[in-house]
């Protein structure tokens, strides 16, 4: 079974986006690397939930998504286009962490799908 494991907030202004969820929430912000990424730690490791990332937005139309967590991204891949899904950005990698992809369901609704791989260069 595939769960859950991070979600992405597109921001028009991330500083103010960040700003807001530090404030009303209590949200902690870690820059990524040269992206406009920042990864938000949303509570303590104990606690039920999980992180996500606030990121400049690339598209006016791009929603807030979950990423799920696979084992073998490529094989969910062919299995979510032969159940009617759509891969709406390819395969790619995030160097050191893993491997990335996101599709749209039969109903239009975006996710992504995560692979760790340390190995990802």
């Amino acid at each position: 079974m595939s769960r859950v494991v991070h979600f992405e907030i597109p921001a028009a202004d991330p500083e103010k986006s960040m700003n807001f969820y530090s404030e009303v929430f209590g949200w902690k912000f870690t820059k990524y690397g040269e992206e406009d990424y920042w990864f938000a730690e949303t509570g303590s490791k104990e606690d039920p939930g999980i992180d996500g990332a606030i990121m400049k937005r690339r598209d006016p139309n791009q929603p807030v998504t979950n990423a799920i967590n696979v084992e073998n991204l490529d094989d969910i891949i062919h299995l979510v286009e032969k159940l009617g899904g759509e891969v709406v950005v390819p395969k790619f990698p995030i160097p050191t962490m893993g491997w990335v992809a996101y599709f749209k369901d039969p109903d239009g609704v975006i996710s992504g799908l995560w692979q760790d791989d340390p190995n990802t260069a």
